[in-house]
C-alpha cells in the first residue's frame, strides 16, 4: 500500500507539473499575441534606399492647427513610426526634401507602407480596417486626378493661345469629373457607415460646401454609435446643429465672452429693437474696409434702437499682440458699440456656436432675437435696417 502512495504521489506531482507547464504555455501564448497587436499604432515603411539619412514626419492637418506625431530618419531603406490617437483620423506623412504627401488614416493598428519612389501619394498603405476604406474612396480618385492633371495641361495652352472654345469645353469636363467624384464618394460614404473614415469624407463634404447641410444631416444619421464618437462625426453634429440654430427665422443662439476690460457680456443682455452680431478681426481687411460703413450704420440709427455687438475673432499665431490689435482696431475705426472676444481665432466659442469659417459674417436679429437676414454688407446693409426702424 505504501508503494501504490508513493506511485501516486509521484502521478500526482507529474500531473501538476504537466498542468504547470501548460499554464505556462497558455500565459505565454496570450502574452504573445497581445503583444503582437500595439496598444497605439505602429508603422513600418519600406522604401528606396536612395532616401536613407532623410527625416520622415507623421503630422495632422486639421483647421484648429497643425502638428507633428512622430518622425524618424530613414535608415537602409526603413523606417517606423509610433503613437496613439484617441479615434482613427486622417493624417498625412511627408519626407524632408521630397514633394507631396501622403494621406492615410491613422487608427491603433500595425499598418505597413509601401512608398512610390517618385510619387509619394501613390504609396501602398495596408493594414487596419479603416485604411482598407479609404483605399476605396482613393482608388477611384486617382484616375480623375491623373485626367484633372491632363485637363489642367490643355486648359493652360488653350489659355496661351486665347482658345476660348477648349477653355469651356475643359472647364465643363472639369465639372463633370467632379460630380462623377462627389456622386460616388457620397455613395460610399452610405455603404461604409461603419467606418470613421467616411465621417472623415463627409466632414471634408460639408466644410467644403459640397453637401448641404440636409444631406450631411441625413448621412450622419446613418452612421453606427461607433463612429459617431469619432471626432470627425462630433464635427459633423457640431456643424449641421450650428447651422440649422443660425438659419433665417431661428432665435440666435444666446453666448456670453469678455469685452476689452475682462467683463462677460451676453446677447441677451444688449439686445435692441434690432440688433447686428458682427463676426470680425483687426487683421481681417474686407472687415475693416467694411467698417465705416457700419460705423455709419451705427451712428444713423443707434438712436432707434439699434445695438451692435462685435465678435473679434482675432488671436492668429501671426499676431504678436492679439488683444492689443483688437482694442487699437476698435479705437482707430470709432466703432463705439458693445465688443467682445476670447481672442482664440475661429476656434472661438461663439465662432463655432454660430458655424463661422469666414469674415466678416452679420446676422440681425429682430426685437425677439430671432434672425431675420445674414451677411449684408454696403448699401445692402442700411437699407435693411431702414426698413426696420425707419
Amino acid at each position: 500500500m505504501l508503494a501504490l502512495s508513493i506511485i501516486f504521489a509521484h502521478l500526482k506531482k507529474d500531473i501538476m507539473i504537466k498542468k504547470l507547464l501548460i499554464l505556462v504555455l497558455v500565459i505565454g501564448f496570450v502574452s504573445c499575441e497581445k503583444e503582437s497587436k500595439p496598444e497605439g499604432f505602429v508603422i513600418d515603411g519600406n522604401i528606396d534606399s536612395y532616401f536613407s539619412g532623410r527625416e520622415i514626419k507623421l503630422s495632422r492637418i486639421a483647421r484648429s492647427g497643425s502638428y507633428t506625431v512622430d518622425s524618424t530618419i530613414i535608415t537602409n531603406g526603413k523606417l517606423q513610426l509610433k503613437g496613439k490617437v484617441d479615434s482613427p483620423d486622417l493624417y498625412y506623412i511627408f519626407i524632408d526634401n521630397h514633394p507631396g504627401s501622403l494621406p492615410l488614416i491613422i487608427e491603433n493598428e500595425r499598418i505597413e507602407i509601401d512608398f512610390h519612389k517618385d510619387t509619394i501619394d501613390a504609396s501602398i498603405v495596408t493594414g487596419g480596417k479603416e485604411n482598407e476604406v479609404f483605399n476605396v474612396f482613393q482608388s477611384f480618385a486617382r484616375p480623375l486626378k491623373k485626367q484633372n492633371a491632363q485637363l489642367a495641361e490643355t486648359f493652360k495652352e488653350a489659355r496661351s493661345k486665347g482658345d476660348m472654345e477648349t477653355m469651356q469645353a475643359v472647364r465643363k469636363t472639369f465639372d463633370s469629373l467632379v460630380k462623377i467624384n462627389n456622386d460616388k464618394s457620397i455613395e460610399n460614404i452610405s455603404k461604409y457607415n461603419d467606418a470613421v473614415t467616411s465621417a472623415i469624407i463627409l466632414e471634408d463634404f460639408l466644410m467644403a460646401k459640397v453637401v448641404t447641410v440636409s444631406k450631411a444631416n441625413e448621412l450622419y444619421n446613418t452612421f453606427t454609435e461607433d463612429v459617431k464618437e469619432s471626432r470627425a462625426a462630433k464635427e459633423i453634429k457640431r456643424v449641421i446643429d450650428a447651422t440649422l440654430a443660425t438659419e433665417i427665422g431661428s432665435v440666435a443662439p444666446n453666448f456670453s465672452a469678455p469685452n476689452p476690460d475682462g467683463e462677460i457680456i451676453s446677447l441677451q443682455d444688449i439686445k435692441g429693437k434690432v440688433t447686428i452680431i458682427d463676426f470680425w478681426a483687426a487683421w481681417c481687411g474686407p472687415c475693416r474696409r467694411e467698417n465705416p460703413n457700419v460705423v455709419k450704420v451705427y451712428n444713423k440709427y443707434h438712436d432707434k434702437g439699434l445695438e451692435i455687438i462685435g465678435v473679434s475673432l482675432d488671436g492668429t499665431k501671426r499676431q504678436n499682440n492679439p488683444k492689443d490689435a483688437w482694442v487699437n482696431a476698435i479705437a482707430s475705426d470709432s466703432l463705439n458699440w458693445h465688443h467682445v472676444s476670447n481672442l482664440n481665432y475661429f476656434n472661438d466659442p461663439v465662432a463655432k456656436l454660430y458655424n463661422i469659417n469666414s469674415i466678416p459674417a452679420t446676422f440681425i436679429l429682430d426685437e425677439n432675437g430671432k434672425i431675420i437676414a445674414k451677411n449684408l454688407r454696403g448699401s445692402a446693409l442700411e437699407q435693411k435696417i431702414s426698413e426696420l426702424l425707419d
